[in-house]
């Protein structure tokens, strides 16, 4: 690895995530990925399983003073992880307001992503939930907390980079965790162990959802 790069970019580590997963392919399972940088990941491993690809919709909830400080992550449905369960961390009247906040939000993608097709329930499934990587580890915990909701036969987490103690927490929710690299030393951020980490638009994600 050179200066922490490790993926040339993320259809590059999706397609290395494929060879972890191939037990699945064919199978009644679901690849649910989280936008929008995890959907070109599940993009690579539904095309190359033969898997339907669906979205899981998660946002991060960052510090009240420093909102690029993940503090929590709130689902679609409302299934919350973080600090912000704790008592008294922040200021419940900010919380609620904040969440308001983000579940909009997340409506907003569902609608501009899906363009109104229903979404494929993960009811006695197999999920495989994909990102492009994990930090703090907060949406991927809500990511499954959500899909937990919907009673599915097993959960798969499959990234390419979180660091070893934030996979040992998200290893406790999930029923695999497949990793392609655990570095001791995390750089600081997802980003750092690809060459290319451009940022993946809306307009790229509503693409992509078209030719599932």
């Amino acid at each position: 690895m050179n200066n922490g790069i490790f993926f040339k970019n993320r259809h590059e580590a999706g397609e290395k995530l494929v060879d972890k997963l191939k037990q699945y392919e064919g199978l009644d399972a679901v690849i649910y990925a989280l936008p929008r940088g995890g959907v070109v990941i599940g993009a690579e491993i539904a095309r190359n399983l033969n898997l339907p690809l669906d979205l899981v919709l998660v946002r991060k909830i960052g510090h009240p003073y420093n909102p690029e400080f993940a503090i929590g992550a709130v689902s679609e449905s409302g299934q919350i992880v973080g600090d912000v369960l704790i008592p008294d961390r922040v200021d419940p009247e900010w919380l609620s307001q904040e969440l308001e906040r983000l579940k909009k939000e997340i409506a907003r993608r569902r609608q501009l992503y899906h363009k109104g097709r229903p979404s494929i329930p993960a009811k006695n499934k197999i999920a495989i939930i994909v990102d492009d990587g994990i930090a703090t580890g907060s949406t991927m915990l809500a990511a499954i907390k959500e899909i937990e909701t919907q009673s599915p036969k097993k959960i798969v987490v499959a990234v390419p980079v979180s660091p070893p103690d934030i996979a040992d927490v998200i290893r406790r929710g999930a029923n695999e965790v497949i990793i392609l690299l655990n570095p001791d030393q995390f750089a600081g951020s997802v980003g750092a162990y690809y060459i290319n980490f451009d940022q993946v638009t809306d307009e790229e994600v509503v693409k992509i959802m078209e030719h599932f």
